[in-house]
């Protein structure tokens, strides 16, 4: 039985991998991908995942955009990281999949309530979309089966010194989430960074010999070009699909659980997550936090999954739709 979830993002480069392993591993059901500001401003983490669904061939999946916005701050993006596009790297044609002409938000709570069984909401982005939804529609709470997050650290941060990127652009969203109840599994950066795109697995992503392949590979490139630069990094943590990855297979990425607060009000600390590993203040316990990751289990979960859909997309390189260009380089 494949698990029914809803995919929140802000593509980003992990992002577009998060994507293909929700869309091309069996053990998902894809409901619907929604995006937020975040890594870039909303009209571009929306193409971009256009973008990669267009070169995946995921057609069935409806893509809403959400919040433009934080709840309460402004906006800051990561183009340092991700580049002016959000998604530097290959040269995407004009997208052919398009959008609903629904919010976010909205989509989520229709898909919620009509679904006949619990639904799994997998934020791979600043929180405000899921803050949102819980506020907005209070009942909402009541379909999800659980929230399984990438974003914060049982550690240091890769935004400030203390906070990671999605909860240091939203932090209040993210204290909605911590606090509303449900069960939330937060993947931090401590077993992100555990999912290092080595030489290894870039070979694994050039030798699949699709489109796609190629595609994630130069992806990759770029990130890893990016982490060298700004923080010396010899190959890059690929985040979000670490959060897919622990609902393919929960055993792919080891929990335990904790109390964990978001701070909203430190001048040097804002955003940053306050994860009770040993009990010392005494609060309940709010969520599950991963700690460590099987390295080769996720690596053959995400490759196996961008070579599915490459085959389905395109087969062979050279042989697909040039997402360089929108033609048809066949015959």
């Amino acid at each position: 039985m494949s698990v029914p979830i809803i995919l929140d993002c802000d593509p980003g480069h992990d992002d577009a991998v998060a994507i293909l392993l929700a869309a091309g591993d069996p053990a998902i059901d894809l409901l619907a991908i929604t995006t937020v500001a975040g890594n870039q401003v909303l009209e571009k983490t929306t193409l971009n995942a256009r973008r990669i669904c267009t070169a995946a061939g995921i057609t069935s999946v409806p893509i809403a955009a959400g919040c433009a916005r934080p709840l309460v701050r402004e906006l800051r993006v990561a183009d340092d990281v991700h580049g002016q596009s959000g998604m530097d790297g290959p040269s995407f044609g004009e997208p052919t999949v398009g959008t609903v002409p629904e919010h976010a938000v909205d989509l989520m709570y229709r898909l919620l309530t009509r679904h006949p069984e619990p639904v799994t909401l997998v934020p791979t982005a600043p929180l405000t979309n899921i803050a949102l939804l819980l506020t907005r529609y209070p009942d909402a709470a009541a379909h999800i089966r659980e929230i399984v997050l990438m974003g914060g650290s049982t550690e240091r941060g890769n935004r400030t010194p203390a906070a990671e990127f999605n909860m240091y652009v939203d932090p209040e969203a993210a204290d909605i989430v911590f606090r509303s109840g449900l069960p939330v599994t937060m993947c931090g950066l401590n077993v992100s960074h555990q999912a290092l795109v080595t030489p290894d697995v870039l070979a694994r992503l050039e030798g699949l010999e699709t489109d796609l392949g190629r595609i994630c590979a130069e992806l990759m490139t770029f990130f890893a070009a990016t982490y060298r630069r700004l923080w010396g990094f010899p190959a890059p943590p690929l985040h979000d699909p670490v959060a897919v990855a622990r609902v393919v297979d929960p055993a792919i990425v080891d929990c335990v659980d904790a109390s964990v607060a978001v701070e909203l009000r430190g001048e040097y600390t804002r955003g940053a997550t306050v994860v009770d590993l040993h009990r010392y203040l005494g609060r309940p316990v709010n969520a599950r936090v991963a700690v460590r990751l099987d390295q080769e289990r996720f690596w053959d979960r995400v490759v196996g999954a961008v070579d599915t859909l490459g085959r389905r997309a395109g087969g062979a390189a050279g042989t697909g739709p040039d997402v360089r260009n929108g033609e048809d380089r066949q015959g």
